[in-house]
C-alpha cells in the first residue's frame, strides 16, 4: 500500500525532487518521489520484497493536511536518511543510485539496442491499451454491457475481493466510485474491505474537482434481484430483493417496484419500502387513470442483476440504464446509477457553471445555502432535473427527474453516466421523452407545475439597494429616474427599512415617510416591493412584537425534538422560523401581512435568507447526535454538515423532520406568500424567491442571488436565467451591475443593456458601496442606460405574450439557441448569447474595452432588428460592431413580433399604439400573436377574459385574426407596420383594400405608418 506523506506548501510545488521512505517492519526501503504532477505526488517503492509493478500514487487534493496519517505506528518514525549497517563500506554506501557504465562494446551496444527496442515495443503498447480505455473529448463511450450476477457470500464482510483481472477490463470512464466519502483517505485496505477494486487513475482531477475514483465497483458487486413481475392497469409492478448487506446500515433488503407508463411521452418509476412507509415530496403531481396506449419509450427489466433500460422506440437509443452499477437502498443511502445518452446534460440546478454542464468527473451537491453563486457549491435551491440532448445530432432529447428532497450528490463522469446519491425519501423518477428539448420542459412542467402569469408591472425595470438609509433618500431616488426620463416601475427597499430587523416593522426615525412614498409610487403608475426574511425575533418583551407573540400561541414555529422552539440567529439576533408547511403557518403569515399593509400598502414580495439560513449552525443550543445530524453518508454541502449555517436536520414541522424538508422551506414559503397577497390584493401575486425547489415557478419568480460586480458574473448569469427556464422559473434575473463590491460603468452599462433582456430585470447592490442607480453615471452611460430599458419597455407586448406561453404551455422565455435548432451541435454549448422566445436573439458584449462582439448564426436568414439589413448565414460565426451604447438583436426569419411606443412606466407604456414588425423567409411568409388581458386579474384565461390575436403574412399579405376577443384589445390600436425581406418594391399597398402611405428602402425593408387600425378587429394589409 501507498505510505500517505505530509506536504508542506513549499514541498506542494511543481517540478521538484525530493525523497520519501516507507519503512518495513524489519528494514528500510528507499522510495524514490520520482516527480510531482500538479501538485500530486507518484511514489514509486524501490523494495526488493514487493512486486516489481508496486507502483501507487497518493493525491493530496482530495485531503486536508491535518487528515494525513501514516499507514502504520512504525511507519510514523522518522526514518534516517544517513542511516549505515555496521561494518559496511562508506564508499560502498556512498555510491550512486544507478552504477558506473562499463566501457562501450560490440556486444553491449547490440544487446543495448535489443533492449531499446524492445523497451519502445512495450511502451507503444500501453500506450495503445490506455488510448484505448481513455475517455474520448468528442464520443462518449458506450456502456459496458450489464453486470454479472452477484456471487454468493454471507454478510458484508463474507464477500470474496474481487478479481485483479476483473477489476482491470473496467475502463475508467466506466468507473463507478466506491468510496464516495468526503476528506477521506481512501487506501486499498478501506477499499478491500467494502469488496471493491482498488486501481490508482492514469490521470489527474482539476484543482476541486474530483477524479476517475481508485476505488470502484468490480463487474458483480451484490445488488437487488427482480424475482417477480406482473403486468397492472397502468405498467408493471415488481418485487426485488437483496441477500448481500452493503456497507452502510439499515439496508432495505426487500423493495417493491412500481413502473408507471403515465403517458406516451412520459415514464414514471417508482421503488419504495413495502415494508414501512417512507417520506415523499408533499407536492402534487398528476396521477394517471389509464395506460399509454402508444409509448414513445419501451422498457427492459433486467432480473440479475436487476436493472432497468429505457430506449426510445423510434431510434432504438438508450436513455437510462440502471444496470451499469449497483443499486443502494438503505435507510439513510439511496443510490442509483445510469449510462447517459450523451455528453449534453442541462439543468441540475442551482449551481454557477456554464450552461452545458462538464461531465467530466463533475459532482452537484443538492442542499439550499445561503452562499455567494460560487462554483462547485451547493446553492440556494434544489431542483434534480435535466435535459439530455442525445447523440448524433437528430435533435432530440429527453429529460429526467428525480422527485426528491433530500441532500445528495449527483456525480456526472464521462462514460457518459451518471450516480444520484441521496439520504433519503425513496426513489420516485420521471424520464421525458419529447421528443425536441421543448417539448421535454413542457412535458415536466406537466408534473411540477406551469410557471404562473405575471403581473405585468413584474416586467418592467426594478430598483434597489442596501443601504438607502431612509425613505426620503429612496424616493430621491424614484425622483431623480422621472427627472432623467428613465423608465422604473417598481422601487424596492433592503432590510434596512425595518425597525431592528424586525419583520412587519418599519423604522419610526429613518422611513417615517414610507408610507407617503408607495402612496406617491401609486399616484405615478409606480410599485413598491418589501423584504421578508422567515426568522422572526424572539427576544423582544412579551407583548411588544406580536409575530412572535400570536406566533409562539398558535404554535407556527419549528421545534427541536423536545417541543422547545428552535432558536437560531439572523439581522435582528436570535429568531424563531415559521414552519410553513402547516396550514396555521399559513394564516399566521396572511395575518402578519395584512396588519403590516394596512400601514404601507406595498404591492409584492421579496423572500430572502430562506434557506433557511442562520448565522449559526443548528440552534444556539446545538443539535442533538442522532443519524439525522450525523448520516453515514453525507452529500458534499458547503460546510460538510447538514446543519451548515441552518437549522438542526432532526427538527421538528407539521409534515416531517427538517432533514427531509429542508430544500422545501423556500419553496413553501413562496406558496405561503403568494397565496396570502392574492387574496389581500385579489390580483396577481408577485413574490421574488432566493430559494427554490421544483414546481416553485407556480408561486414566485428567482433572482440569482448575491452576485459581485464582476464581469464573470455578468456572464454566467446567462446561464443562470437559462437553466431556471428550462426549470419552470422563467421568472429570473440577475442583480444589474452586480450586487457586491464596487461596479464600474462601462460594466453597469453592458450589464443593464442585458439586464434589458432578462425576463425579471433588477438593480441592486450592497451596503456601503456607491450608487449604481442610472443617475448615478456620466451623461453618456446614463443615456445608454435610458435607451436598453426604453428598447425592454418597447418590447413588453412581446415579453408579455411569451410569459403567456410559458404559463399555458410551459415554453421558455429565456430561450437558448438549442431549442430552436437542436440538430445544430454547434449551438449546444452556446451561453454568451440566447433568445426571447424562437424568434429575437441577444448578443451582449460580455467584455471590458471592446466596441464589437462575435455571435453565432445558425443557418438562415437574419434581419438586424433596429434596420432590417438582413444576413444569410450558413452557420457561421459573425463579428458584430457594439459601441458602448448598443446591444445586438437580430431577428430570425419568418416572425411577427408585436412592439409598442415605450414610456417611462408600463402603466403608460401598456396603452400605446402598436408596431409589428415582421421578418420575412425566403419564401415570404412569417406569423407571430399578441396575448393581451388587464394584466393584473387573476385567472384571466380561464375565466375568459383576454385577448388572443394571430398574425400572418403569406404572399404579400399580412392578416390578423382575433381568435378571442376583450375589451383590453379595443384600447390600443396598431399604427404601423414593417417588413423585413420585401424583394421587390412596392407600387401600391393597401389596407383592408384602402391604399395606404408607405416607405421602401433599399435594404428591402417596407414600412406602412398612419394605420389607426382597432386591434380587437380583423384586417389585412397588402402590397403589389
Amino acid at each position: 500500500m501507498p505510505t500517505a506523506v505530509k506536504f508542506t506548501e513549499e514541498e506542494r510545488k511543481p517540478e521538484r525532487t525530493t525523497t520519501c521512505f516507507w519503512k518495513e517492519r524489519r528494514r528500510h526501503a528507499r522510495q524514490v518521489l520520482k516527480t510531482y504532477i500538479e501538485g500530486t505526488c507518484i511514489i514509486i517503492c524501490e523494495n526488493p520484497s514487493l512486486p516489481s509493478q508496486t507502483v501507487e500514487m497518493v493525491s493530496y487534493k482530495r485531503l486536508s493536511p491535518e487528515d494525513v496519517q501514516f499507514s502504520n505506528a512504525a511507519a510514523s518514525e522518522e526514518a534516517p536518511v544517513q542511516e549505515m549497517e555496521e561494518g559496511k563500506d562508506p564508499e560502498e554506501t556512498e555510491r550512486p543510485l544507478l552504477p558506473r557504465r562499463p566501457s562501450c562494446s560490440a556486444t553491449t551496444a547490440l544487446i543495448s539496442l535489443g533492449f531499446l527496442l524492445l523497451l519502445v515495443c512495450g511502451l507503444w503498447l500501453l500506450v495503445t491499451i490506455f488510448w484505448l480505455q481513455a475517455p474520448s473529448n468528442s464520443v462518449p463511450h458506450r456502456a459496458p454491457p450489464p453486470r454479472g450476477s452477484p456471487g454468493t457470500g454471507g454478510g458484508d464482510g463474507g464477500r470474496a475481493l474481487p478479481e485483479p483481472q476483473a477489476c482491470g477490463v473496467v475502463p475508467e470512464a466506466w468507473r463507478f466510485d466506491c468510496y464516495p466519502e468526503r476528506g477521506v483517505v481512501v487506501t486499498r485496505e478501506l477499499c478491500e474491505a467494502r469488496n471493491c477494486c482498488f486501481i490508482p487513475a492514469s490521470s489527474f482531477s482539476a484543482p476541486g474537482r474530483n477524479g476517475v475514483p481508485w476505488c470502484f465497483y468490480p463487474p458483480g458487486f451484490p445488488s437487488y434481484s427482480l424475482v417477480s413481475v406482473k403486468a397492472t392497469e397502468l405498467g408493471q409492478t415488481g418485487t426485488l430483493v437483496k441477500t448481500v448487506k452493503t456497507y452502510y446500515p439499515k439496508d432495505i433488503l426487500t423493495l417493491h417496484l412500481e413502473l408507471l407508463y403515465e403517458t406516451d411521452h412520459r415514464l414514471r418509476v417508482r421503488i419504495t419500502d413495502p415494508s414501512e412507509s417512507r417520506f415523499e415530496v408533499p407536492i402534487a403531481v398528476p396521477k394517471a387513470t389509464e395506460k399509454a396506449s402508444s409509448p414513445a419509450y419501451s422498457v427492459e427489466l433486467s432480473n440479475e442483476p436487476f436493472g432497468i433500460i429505457v430506449k426510445r422506440t423510434s431510434t432504438g437509443a438508450v436513455l437510462l440504464n440502471t444496470t451499469v452499477a449497483p443499486l443502494f437502498y438503505c435507510d439513510q443511502f439511496l443510490q442509483l446509477s445510469s449510462s447517459l445518452s450523451s455528453q449534453y446534460i442541462y439543468g441540475l440546478g442551482e449551481h454557477r457553471s456554464s450552461f452545458l454542464h462538464d461531465i467530466h468527473w463533475n459532482t452537484l451537491t443538492m442542499w439550499a445555502r445561503d452562499v455567494p453563486p460560487t462554483e462547485l457549491t451547493n446553492l440556494y435551491g434544489a431542483h434534480p432535473f435535466y435535459l439530455a440532448m442525445e447523440e448524433g445530432g437528430t435533435g432530440t432529447a429527453h429529460g429526467f427527474f428525480l422527485l426528491n428532497s433530500n441532500a445528495m450528490d449527483v456525480a456526472l463522469q464521462p462514460g457518459p453516466a451518471i450516480t444520484w446519491r441521496t439520504i433519503g425519501g425513496i426513489l420516485d423518477f420521471y424520464v421525458f421523452l419529447g421528443p425536441d428539448p421543448a417539448s421535454v420542459i413542457g412535458q415536466y412542467l406537466e408534473v411540477v407545475g406551469y410557471p404562473t402569469m405575471p403581473v405585468y408591472w413584474a416586467l418592467g425595470y426594478h430598483l434597489c439597494r442596501w443601504g438607502y438609509g431612509s425613505s426620503n433618500a429612496t424616493w430621491d431616488v424614484v425622483k431623480n429616474m422621472r427627472n432623467y426620463g428613465i423608465p422604473q416601475d417598481v422601487q424596492w427597499n433592503d432590510i434596512d427599512y425595518m425597525d431592528r430587523s424586525l419583520d412587519f416593522t418599519f423604522d419610526p426615525a429613518t422611513f417615517s415617510t414610507l408610507p407617503d412614498m408607495v402612496k406617491d409610487l401609486h399616484s405615478h403608475g409606480q410599485r413598491y416591493v418589501m423584504m421578508l426574511d422567515p426568522g422572526i425575533s424572539s427576544i423582544q418583551p412579551e407583548g411588544e412584537y406580536w409575530p412572535y407573540d400570536e406566533g409562539l400561541r398558535r404554535g407556527v414555529f419549528i421545534n427541536h425534538t423536545d417541543g422547545s422552539t428552535l432558536i437560531g440567529k439572523v439581522w435582528p439576533g436570535l429568531t424563531a422560523f415559521p414552519d410553513f408547511s402547516d396550514d396555521v403557518t399559513h394564516e399566521w403569515w396572511y395575518d402578519n401581512l395584512k396588519r403590516f399593509h394596512d400601514k404601507v400598502p406595498f404591492d409584492g414580495l421579496w423572500i430572502d435568507m430562506n434557506e433557511p439560513s442562520s448565522f449559526v449552525d443548528g440552534s444556539t443550543v446545538g443539535c442533538p447526535d442522532t443519524e439525522l445530524e450525523n448520516p453515514p453518508y453525507t452529500p458534499g454541502i458547503l460546510g460538510g454538515l447538514l446543519r451548515a449555517k441552518t437549522l438542526c436536520a432532526s427538527a421538528v414541522q407539521k409534515t416531517s423532520s427538517h432533514y427531509n424538508m429542508h430544500s422545501l422551506y423556500g419553496l413553501l414559503e413562496a406558496k405561503a406568500s403568494a397565496c396570502a397577497l392574492k387574496r389581500m390584493l385579489g390580483k396577481r401575486a408577485f413574490v421574488i424567491s432566493r430559494s427554490t425547489f421544483p414546481s416553485q415557478g407556480q408561486y414566485s419568480g428567482h433572482w440569482l442571488g448575491d452576485n459581485r460586480s464582476h464581469w464573470k458574473d455578468m456572464y454566467t448569469s446567462i446561464a443562470g436565467m437559462l437553466t431556471f427556464n428550462l426549470l419552470g422559473v422563467p421568472l429570473v434575473g440577475a442583480d444589474v451591475c452586480g450586487f457586491s463590491e464596487q461596479t464600474e460603468e462601462e460594466l453597469c452599462v453592458r450589464w443593464t443593456q442585458l439586464g434589458a433582456f432578462y425576463p425579471f430585470t433588477r438593480n441592486h447592490n450592497a451596503i456601503d458601496q456607491k450608487p449604481q442607480d442610472p443617475p448615478a453615471f456620466s451623461p453618456l452611460a446614463r443615456s445608454a442606460m435610458k435607451q436598453s430599458l426604453l428598447l425592454r419597455y418597447s418590447l413588453f407586448p412581446l415579453l408579455y405574450t411569451l410569459f403567456h406561453r410559458a404559463h399555458t404551455h410551459g415554453h421558455t422565455v429565456a430561450r437558448p439557441l438549442l431549442f430552436e435548432f437542436p440538430k445544430d451541435v454547434r449551438t449546444y454549448g452556446i451561453d454568451r448569447q440566447f433568445l426571447w422566445g424562437k424568434s429575437l436573439m441577444v448578443t451582449p458584449v460580455l467584455d471590458p474595452g471592446v466596441d464589437f462582439v462575435v455571435g453565432y448564426f445558425p443557418q438562415g436568414l437574419w434581419y438586424d432588428y433596429y434596420t432590417g439589413d438582413s444576413i444569410r448565414s450558413k452557420g457561421e460565426e459573425l463579428r458584430l460592431k457594439a459601441p458602448l451604447e448598443h446591444i445586438n438583436l437580430h431577428l430570425r426569419e419568418g416572425a411577427v413580433i408585436p412592439t409598442q411606443r415605450p414610456n417611462t412606466t408600463l402603466f403608460v407604456s401598456s396603452g400605446q399604439p402598436l408596431h409589428l414588425v415582421s421578418s420575412l423567409s425566403e419564401d415570404g411568409s412569417a406569423g407571430g400573436e399578441l396575448f393581451w388581458d388587464d394584466g393584473e386579474t387573476s385567472d384571466t384565461l380561464e375565466t375568459d377574459q383576454y385577448a388572443h390575436i394571430v398574425f400572418t403574412v403569406v404572399k404579400n399579405t399580412m392578416t390578423s385574426e382575433v381568435l378571442h376577443d376583450h375589451v383590453e384589445a379595443s384600447y390600443i390600436t396598431v399604427e404601423t407596420a414593417s417588413f423585413y425581406g420585401v424583394k421587390v418594391e412596392p407600387t401600391r399597398v393597401t389596407v383592408n383594400s384602402q391604399d395606404a402611405a408607405f416607405t421602401y428602402r433599399a435594404n428591402q425593408v417596407l414600412t406602412v405608418t398612419d394605420l389607426g387600425l382597432n386591434l380587437s378587429q380583423n384586417f389585412t394589409i397588402s402590397w403589389i
